[in-house]
Formats: structure tokens, C-alpha cells, sequence
């Protein structure tokens, strides 16, 4: 990962000004440690099991595809899509889907796990739904 240069004291509109000049990649992997961080941090003492499927259930779409969604939904919105970025905005919806119900699996072990409703235990981590648009 590349070096930022930071000074003693950021402030966060400076931090994310440095993060923002990552590239997609490195930009993927700084948002996958954070989402690690943040997780330890809400369930300091768990189980390297349930440390994964908080990560699973954290996980959010790739930069890249986020955008690319964002266009194709705008697009149709205008109803200047073509029929294959038609079919493009299908397949990510059917990719975006089955990550969904792979997160409500694992929030849903998750529970199991802890013995507390996914309600509950979205509630007492603070795991909210993802959103796409």
C-alpha cells in the first residue's frame, strides 16, 4: 500500500482528501481494513469465527462496480439505457441480490451464534442495510 503523508494533527476532511487520492485498488483494500477496524472495535472480544462474518456482513460493493451501477440506474432512469447495458444493469442486480441474501445468511448465523434475533444483533452493532443508489 502507498505512503500518504499526514500531519501530526488530521483533521478528517484532510484525511479523506489523502484517501481520496488512492487508487481503486488500494482504495478497496484501505476500506476493507477500516471496515476490520470498525469491527473490532464494536465487538472487541470475538472469536476469529465471528470476526469473519462480521466482516462478510460489512463487506460492500467494489468502488468500480459501485459506480458503474450508479450510471447504468441513472441511465435508465433517463431511459437512455441500450439494451446491453440493459442486460449489464440485470446481471449486477442478480449479483447484487445474491450478495444480499449471502450477508442476511451470515448476519443470520451470526445471531444463531449469539443467540439474539438478527434484529437484535443488527440493532446492538449498528449494521445497517446496505445501500447501492
Amino acid at each position: 500500500m502507498p505512503n500518504i503523508e499526514v500531519n501530526s494533527q488530521v483533521y478528517l476532511s484532510e484525511l479523506l482528501n489523502g484517501v481520496g487520492q488512492l487508487n481503486t485498488n488500494d482504495l478497496e483494500q484501505f476500506v476493507f481494513q477500516v471496515l476490520a477496524l470498525r469491527a473490532k472495535r464494536i465487538a472487541p472480544n470475538v472469536s476469529n469465527q465471528e470476526a469473519e462474518m462480521l466482516e462478510k456482513i460489512n463487506q460492500s460493493l467494489p468502488f468500480e462496480t459501485q459506480q458503474r451501477y450508479n450510471v447504468l440506474v441513472t441511465k435508465r432512469q433517463s431511459e437512455t439505457l441500450t439494451p446491453e447495458e440493459h442486460q449489464e444493469l440485470l446481471t449486477m442486480i442478480d449479483s447484487i441480490e445474491l450478495a444480499d441474501a449471502e450477508r442476511v445468511q451470515t448476519l443470520t448465523k451470526l445471531a444463531q451464534l449469539r443467540n439474539v434475533s438478527v434484529t437484535a444483533l443488527m440493532t446492538k452493532l449498528n449494521i445497517r442495510p446496505p445501500v447501492y443508489g
